[in-house]
């Protein structure tokens, strides 16, 4: 029951990131945005969410993070609230911002929490399964709530949803969470190494967010990039120079923490690229609405599902976690690739089931045994922040590659135009750049993982205890 609930904590938060996409004309009709303005509604919860995610793991592991994790979804929680009783684009766009920040707080700890309270090899590699299925469903569970609120009520109640479920989890956390106390603040709390760290992540996210106004190479999106940059390399010396860090360099050399968060990176890209241009494909291309664009995606999310109920797990089992990740990946690559053959006049049955059922099996097969690579080495004691480190590397993953591939499409669409195509044919050729583009990020992390990722040898044994319980 403690699983059911961080998950649906998760999957408030994961929904949210795509049901405001649905709705975000009519919010700017509403609230007399202009596109420019518009994008921060959701670029200020991407730029909180992104920043603040290493520093609240570390405090889980500090304090608590059953207590992390409730003032996480409190705070998102009365975030949504002010959201939805917006009747200002400032009013929004700080509501935004203030539940971006509840949502880095509560999903820094979860996945620290599964790990703790699922000891065992083989419950946790469920626990991890069910994890999973909520973070790759949960974008296409969002369109099609969007798209259903959107046409049903009115925009304001894509926020008024989160209410009942953030009190749900709140009281039922409260109850079935176990509590384990942190290493406590003894040491201290490295509040210089904090600060650094999240305004460098801010700042970085800031510059990816914006770089499509601005362009990649104006002196904008540079200028905030060194930034970022410099605020990392002063954060790194001077966690080189304390006691107490915010981050141990000890969780710096396992190399299955940082290979598999690499990996998982170029995985998104991937993965955020057939959500995102495959949405505006599906809407702007074969003329789609908001539900109908959900319902585009459920052979994905039933396909997750599907692997979630232990058919991931027995592959591992047999294959090991690294095969796994890297056939998973194969998947998506020929997902993506199949994608780029769909034209302005596709059919669905032929030309956007069999690639969207394909991604969900890539997703479900290689997600999972990345997260239990990432997580094989790491000591109870830096969960938290280790967490942290997972989320972050999909998070500036995932808002590098809309920001880069959503500027290549544009650019490509602009010239086709420009050169007398249809509109529909430039959109497509634009989208068919996105997804070749995709297929090659995750194409490199196929190679990636293939030539770095090594579980620890114990694990891997034919009768160890992980595969005998898998």
């Amino acid at each position: 029951m403690a699983l059911v609930v961080v998950c649906l904590g998760q999957l408030m938060m994961v929904v949210d990131m795509t049901i405001v996409n649905v709705a975000l004309p009519v919010i700017q009709r509403d609230l007399r945005f202009s596109q420019a303005d518009l994008t921060w509604v959701v670029g200020a919860y991407l730029i909180s969410y992104g920043s603040f995610l290493l520093m609240a793991g570390r405090l889980g592991d500090l304090i608590g993070r059953k207590r992390v994790f409730l003032t996480g979804v409190t705070v998102f929680t009365a975030a949504s609230a002010l959201c939805g009783l917006a009747d200002s684009q400032l009013l929004l766009i700080a509501a935004r911002f203030l539940q971006g920040l509840g949502g880095a707080i509560a999903t820094s700890v979860i996945i620290a929490l599964i790990v703790t309270d699922f000891p065992r090899p083989d419950e946790r590699v469920k626990a991890m399964g069910a994890y999973m299925f909520v973070v790759t469903s949960g974008g296409s569970l969002g369109l099609l709530l969007g798209g259903a609120l959107v046409q049903s009520v009115d925009w304001h109640w894509i926020f008024y949803v989160n209410l009942p479920i953030g009190a749900a989890v709140l009281a039922l956390g409260a109850r079935l969470i176990e509590h384990r106390p942190g290493t406590g603040l003894k040491g201290g709390l490295d509040v210089t190494g904090s600060v650094l760290v999240t305004a460098s992540m801010m700042l970085a996210v800031y510059a990816i967010v914006t770089a499509a106004d601005h362009g990649w190479g104006s002196l904008h999106t540079l200028g905030f990039g060194a930034v970022a940059a410099l605020l990392l390399a002063l954060f790194a010396a001077w966690e080189a120079r304390i006691d107490n860090p915010i981050l141990p360099s000890r969780l710096l050399r396992l190399h299955t923490l940082i290979g598999a968060s690499v990996v998982r990176g170029f995985l998104v890209v991937g993965m955020f690229g057939s959500w995102v241009l495959g949405t505006l494909y599906i809407e702007h291309v074969l003329g789609y609405g908001a539900w109908d664009t959900g319902l585009a995606f459920l052979p994905m999310t039933l396909t997750v599902a599907a692997l979630s109920l232990g058919a991931t797990a027995r592959v591992m089992a047999r294959l090991g976690p690294e095969r796994t990740v890297v056939l998973g990946m194969g998947f998506v690559v020929a997902a993506l690739l199949w994608l780029t053959q769909a034209g302005p006049h596709a059919t669905y049955a032929t030309e956007l089931f069999p690639p969207y059922a394909l991604m969900g099996l890539g997703m479900g097969t290689a997600m999972l045994p990345l997260l239990t690579i990432a997580m094989s080495e790491v000591p109870e004691q830096d969960a938290g922040l280790a967490s942290g480190i997972v989320n972050v590397s999909m998070q500036l993953a995932g808002a590098l590659g809309i920001a880069v591939l959503g500027s290549l499409a544009a650019s490509r669409t602009a010239a086709l135009a420009d050169g007398g195509a249809p509109l529909s044919s430039a959109l497509t050729g634009g989208y068919h750049l996105g997804f070749e583009l995709a297929a090659i990020a995750v194409a490199a992390g196929l190679l990636l993982a293939a030539a770095v990722l090594r579980t620890p040898a114990r694990r891997l044994q034919p009768g160890s205890e992980v595969a005998v319980e898998l």
